[in-house]
């Protein structure tokens, strides 16, 4: 009877041991190194290098550095032809080089990124093969509306938007809206559609569905619209079919600031005395360009004592424009320019105190304040596309309604 009594604990122990044991098996786990995918290819499999393009640095140097000799490079060229631009490197941009793993290092694919989504391949591990890809983009549709309390461009940059949207609003409303004369309360909307990388990193503006401007108390309106589908030429018209271009741009240059306005007397600031002033003076950094504000031909560019370096353009029989202190002048007499067509950069060439361009507007021979005028709009939309027009903006329109009546309400009109 004693030796059970000890014998019992002594299985009880063994058994609890046996099933612990069998509760708890040890595992072996194999670790999985995460694959590294970029470009279409498995970082994983290669020693790679990450850099940007030095100032000075070519095509030909950066493949020395890794090797590749003069015979290969000539074949890489000969492959690239005139649709891969090699050798069109800009400095700053980022390339990979993906290498062997072994001792020899052996460059085996070159990848450029022209920008964020561009990029050229040069793969060198059988044969050589050159060629342009894109990486995989997502567009996804968004709006997005401001007041602007400083600047347009300030007010889109806090939306986290890309900048250039800002260059491209001026150019819709080049015509209608004067971007030296915005007035704190103004805004805009617009329903946009952006590009994102890999769904998920930001790559800029795709394009505009539609826009608006709150200006002054006036909402315009922006549409583009194809009315000939085999010529695919877009305009803007309004909510009523109008177009928003006009024989006039507001402004000859895209931004700046109106230093001095159109007067009938005024103290000139070198002369020192009092004297009309027949143009509107807008301030700008030197060699920003100057734009002709319609289509004509040039009928003088050249060199006076006071005006300095100038041109002036003949547009109708009723309006001539003319442009002065320019740095440099970019057009000949008898040249014929389009609208917004670069003529000259600014520049403080004759009497001027600063870099600046002095626009100076004709009518029927007679100088006048251009920003009185009351300029023609272009041809509305034809009566044959209206229907088609009217039926495409509704519903954009009213979801850009319900913003633009928030901004009107806002600015109490």
């Amino acid at each position: 009877m004693r030796y059970i009594v000890y014998i019992i604990p002594a299985l009880l122990l063994l058994l609890s041991c046996g099933r612990e044991e069998k509760k708890n098996p040890k595992e072996t786990v194999e670790e999985v190194t995460p694959q590294h995918i970029e470009f279409g290819f498995n970082f994983n499999d290669y020693s790679y290098v990450r850099d940007t393009v030095k100032k000075g640095d070519t095509f030909g140097a950066i493949l020395d550095r890794f090797k590749v000799d003069g015979k290969a490079l000539y074949q890489i060229l000969d492959k690239a032809g005139d649709s891969v631009k090699v050798t069109h490197l800009r400095v700053g941009n980022p390339y990979v080089a993906l290498c062997a793993k072994d001792s020899t290092k052996t460059l085996q694919k070159f990848i450029y990124q022209t920008d964020l989504i561009n990029y050229f391949v040069v793969d060198l591990t059988d044969s050589i093969h050159v060629y342009n890809k894109k990486r995989p983009v997502t567009i996804k549709r968004r709006v997005v509306a401001s007041d602007i309390n400083s600047s347009l461009s300030q007010s889109i940059n806090d939306l986290g938007v890309d900048y250039l949207l800002a260059h491209e609003l001026s150019l819709i409303y080049a015509w209608s809206v004067d971007f030296f004369k915005i007035k704190k309360g103004d805004g805009f909307g617009a329903i946009i559609n952006e590009r994102y990388i890999n769904d998920s990193i930001y790559a800029g503006v795709e394009s505009i569905e539609a826009s608006f401007f709150n200006y002054g108390g006036q909402c315009i309106y922006a549409f583009p619209f194809v009315q000939d589908s085999t010529k695919m030429v877009k305009s803007y018209y309004d909510e009523n079919a109008d177009a928003l271009k006009s024989l006039f741009l507001k402004a000859p240059l895209k931004y700046s600031r109106i230093s001095s306005r159109f007067s009938p007397k005024r103290f000139h600031p070198v002369q020192k005395k009092w004297k009309a002033h027949l143009g509107t003076d807008y301030a700008a950094p030197r060699g920003t360009p100057i734009l002709a504000t319609a289509s004509g031909t040039v009928i003088k560019a050249g060199y006076n004592g006071g005006n300095g370096r100038y041109v002036k353009i003949k547009h109708n029989e009723t309006y001539s424009t003319q442009y002065l202190h320019m740095s440099k002048i970019l057009v000949k007499r008898g040249q014929y320019v389009r609208q917004g067509e670069v003529i000259g950069k600014v520049g403080s060439s004759g009497l001027a105190t600063g870099p600046h361009v002095c626009y100076r507007f004709w009518k029927n021979g007679r100088q006048v304040d251009p920003l009185k005028q009351k300029i023609q709009k272009s041809t509305p939309l034809e009566a044959k596309y209206k229907e088609r027009y009217f039926a495409y903006i509704k519903p954009i329109k009213q979801e850009l309604d319900s913003i633009a009546k928030i901004k009107l309400k806002k600015n109490g009109t």
